[in-house]
Order: C-alpha cells, then sequence, then structure tokens
C-alpha cells in the first residue's frame, strides 16, 4: 500500500512549529509498516526547513519515508507545476473523521487488512473504548441514568 502520513499530530504531538514529543508507538509502527513493503509518504504542510527537521526527526529515529509531501522521491518543489494532492491507498492523519486512532489499531487494521467497522464494532474494543472514558460522579451517573 501507498500510506500518507501526517507528521504534527500524528507521529509528533502538536508543537508547530516546534517538533513536539513522539506520540507513543509512532514510530515503531511506521517503522514494521515500512518493513512488511508498504510505500510511507510523509505528508504535511511543514516546508523548507521545518519539513528538513521534521524529515531529520524521523530519519533519527531509523524511519526513512519513500518520498515527502510528493508521490515520487524525483519530483522536485522547485517551480512546483504539479498537484501536492497524492495518490495514496490510506491517508493517517490526526484530523481524520473521529481523530487518530491508536498506533496499534493502525497497524492492526492495515496489517489484517481490517475496515474501521470491524475495528470498532468488535465487543472487546467497544468495551476496551467505554472502560478509558473517565467516569462520572455517582450523583451525575444517577440524575443522567
Amino acid at each position: 500500500m501507498i500510506i500518507a502520513v501526517d507528521f504534527d499530530g500524528t507521529i509528533v504531538e502538536h508543537r508547530y512549529p516546534a517538533i513536539g514529543r513522539e506520540i507513543p508507538f509512532a514510530m515503531d509502527t511506521l517503522k514494521l509498516l515500512a518493513q512488511e513493503r508498504h510505500q510511507l509518504i510523509l505528508w504535511t504542510v511543514r516546508e523548507g526547513r521545518l519539513l528538513d527537521e521534521a524529515v531529520e526527526f524521523c530519519r533519527s529515529r531509523g524511519l526513512e519515508f519513500y518520498a515527502v509531501n510528493s508521490n515520487y522521491p524525483e519530483e522536485l518543489d522547485t517551480h512546483r507545476t504539479f498537484s501536492r494532492k497524492l495518490q495514496a491507498d490510506l491517508f493517517i492523519d490526526d484530523r481524520n473523521l473521529g481523530g487518530l486512532p491508536d498506533w496499534g489499531v493502525i497497524y492492526r487494521m492495515i496489517h489484517d487488512k481490517l475496515t474501521f467497522e470491524e475495528v470498532y464494532g468488535s465487543k472487546s474494543l467497544q468495551a476496551e473504548a467505554v472502560a478509558q472514558q473517565p467516569r462520572r460522579g455517582w450523583l451525575r451517573r444517577l440524575l443522567k441514568g
């Protein structure tokens, strides 16, 4: 698969223009996907020095992208005459409808070729999601039913 991956808020916490802390398991999951021969494209609004810093951040942790903000590594950003819209099989971005799933769930969906409904429709994951919700106080539970 060709997988486009956002940087800020997806691989690292939002601290733009600084680089935030790495989101747990993001690098490990992406490196595993690359080892499984998926083509990873870094897809970010960062440009120039800020983009170089993001690429180096990933490279220093052992993650190399097939391409950056383009479909192919040989596409150059100088005198851009082509669309920056990517052709990818999958986009991983914290701005997805429903937010960014846990990186373990992301890996499971890609590796096992599962749909969103297959993953989130399972009773075990529903129970896990409910268990992670903050508990309301006894009075609120009583009043809200």
